[in-house]
This record gives C-alpha cells, sequence and structure tokens, in this order.
C-alpha cells in the first residue's frame, strides 16, 4: 500500500530562494575530490565505493534509527550554485528548486571525507542524511528510492559529485546503510527532489480532518515533533493513511489517519506497535 506523507502545521516558511545565474568565470573549486577510474573499490568487503574508504571506527548503534533530513525551505547558497569544471567535465547546477527525476547508480562516501568541507561550506558529517549531486541546488532535499529494495529515504543535497559518468548521486553513509547499499558500494536508486510547492503544501495547511487517528506522540516543541515524524516516515513504509502533525492544540501531535472505521484503526495500531515499539493513542476528530 502507499502511503501520503504530509506535515500539517500552521507556520508559514520563506520561500525557497532562488540565485541567479553566475557568470562561469568563477566556478567554486569542488571540495570534495574524486578518485579516478583505477582508485575505485573493487571489492565489497573494502567498505564504500572509494579506495581506502568505508565506515568509521565506532559507528553509531543505532544507525537505522537514524531519522531522515526534515525538508525546510532554505535560501539558496550564494556560491555553491555557480557553473564549475571537475574531472574535465563543465556542470551547471541548477538556481532554483524545480521538479527533478532521475534514476542511475547511487555510491556513498565515509570516512575518507569525514570532517572535510562540503561545497557548501558545511563539514561533511557521514552519519547525518546528507548527499552530494552535481546539479541540484544547494541546499535543497530528495527523495532516494533503491529500484532493488524498494527503500526509500530522504536526504539534504550540500555538497558536489559524484563525477562519474555511470553514478547520479553521492549518499552519506549513513543513508546507503539506511538503503541497503552499503555493502555493495553502490546501487540503483531512482532520485526525486522535493520542491518547495510540495514542502509549504505540506506544512501550511490548517488541519479539517475528522475522523479516527493513531497519536504516535505529543510535543510542545515543533522540533521534536518533526523528528518523530521523519522516523516514522521511514518506519511506516506500507501504511495507506497520511502521517500528520496536527496542530489545533497547543501541542504538536504527530499522528497517523484519520480512518473511516475501527477495523482499520486497529489494524494499522498492531503495525505500529511492530514497527516501533509504541502503542498509539487513538483520537478520534469531530
Amino acid at each position: 500500500m502507499n502511503r501520503l506523507l504530509a506535515l500539517l502545521i500552521l507556520t508559514a516558511l520563506a520561500g525557497c530562494a532562488s540565485t541567479p545565474p553566475a557568470s562561469p568565470t568563477s566556478p567554486p573549486a569542488p571540495n570534495k575530490p574524486q578518485p579516478a577510474p583505477d582508485t575505485i573499490a573493487k571489492h565489497k568487503s573494502g567498505g564504500g565505493y572509494y579506495l581506502d574508504d568505508g565506515p568509521g571506527d565506532n559507528p553509531p548503534a543505532n544507525l537505522g534509527e537514524i531519522p531522515d533530513a526534515i525538508p525546510k525551505i532554505e535560501p539558496l547558497h550564494k556560491y555553491a550554485n555557480r557553473p564549475y569544471v571537475a574531472l574535465g567535465h563543465e556542470y551547471t547546477p541548477a538556481t532554483a528548486c524545480a521538479p527533478y527525476e532521475e534514476k542511475g547508480m547511487a555510491s556513498w562516501y565515509g570516512r575518507r571525507f569525514n570532517g572535510k568541507r562540503t561545497a557548501s561550506g558545511e563539514r561533511y558529517d557521514m552519519y547525518a542524511m546528507t548527499a552530494a549531486h552535481p546539479t541540484l541546488p544547494i541546499p535543497s532535499y530528495a527523495r532516494v528510492t533503491s529500484l532493488t529494495n524498494g527503500k526509500s529515504v530522504i536526504v539534504r543535497i550540500n555538497d558536489r559529485g559524484p563525477f562519474h559518468s555511470s553514478r547520479v548521486i553521492d549518499l552519506s553513509y549513513t543513508a546507503a546503510y539506511k538503503l541497503g547499499i552499503v555493502q555493495g558500494g553502490s546501487g540503483k536508486v531512482e532520485v526525486t527532489a522535493i520542491t518547495p510547492e510540495e514542502i509549504s503544501r505540506g506544512r501550511d495547511v490548517e488541519p479539517t480532518a475528522t475522523g479516527i487517528f493513531l497519536q504516535l506522540g505529543s510535543f510542545g516543541s515543533r522540533d521534536n515533533a518533526e523528528k518523530l515524524l521523519a522516523q516514522a516516515s521511514t518506519k511506516l513504509n506500507k501504511s495507506s493513511a497520511a502521517l500528520v502533525i496536527l496542530n489545533n492544540t497547543e501541542r504538536y501531535r504527530v499522528a497517523l489517519g484519520p480512518y473511516n472505521d475501527d477495523d482499520s484503526a486497529k489494524s494499522a495500531a498492531r503495525e505500529i506497535e511492530t514497527r516501533m515499539n509504541l502503542k498509539p493513542v487513538r483520537v478520534v476528530l469531530k
């Protein structure tokens, strides 16, 4: 079953700023070095796609529990979206957030680059839900779906790469782990950009739905509610109901629904208990 995801909160967010096209005479130098073809790792047990790369010495014990990136509307980077040249090829990044879909091979990068500057100027964190893309705006968000196992994650684009014709995106170690492509070093995926319109449509609508909801948690902080929502988005990947944040009280309530009848709600509650190890609270909105 497919699930429609929606984040319903009252606070409006600023628009995703676009950056004017910049002259190609001053391209930013890519911060993540790319290996020549003969440096690509040739064995699955060696870790990442790059030679001498791999997981850290002490990875978090709960890698699979790390929540996806939470899409939000951010101004685009002043310099990271200028045209540039890498390994003899010219790239022209998008200067506005727009619909984008692409299928191809994803790889990942880990300890070899951990802590180094990304194209955005941020330090690369191999345990964060980020990714590098040759032309998607920085920063922006994308959903990456494995075409092998159907697993899906949301990542924040904050770096440039991969500069290789056979690959379309470089994932952080955690993103690759959650997609199940760490051991192979790469995997076939679909990359779908998350547009500002999608973010705004999900976040800025006051909830008016009625029916039966299953409440997963209640928070005084929107940030904490969104963290739980991100975790639920990953774990409840077979639900047909919408995963929402109800903000029609003084608290932010993460819930699944609405359900038309008790039988549907009870079936979903069992799935939530199994997948998330928590017992949801039945809430009826009229």
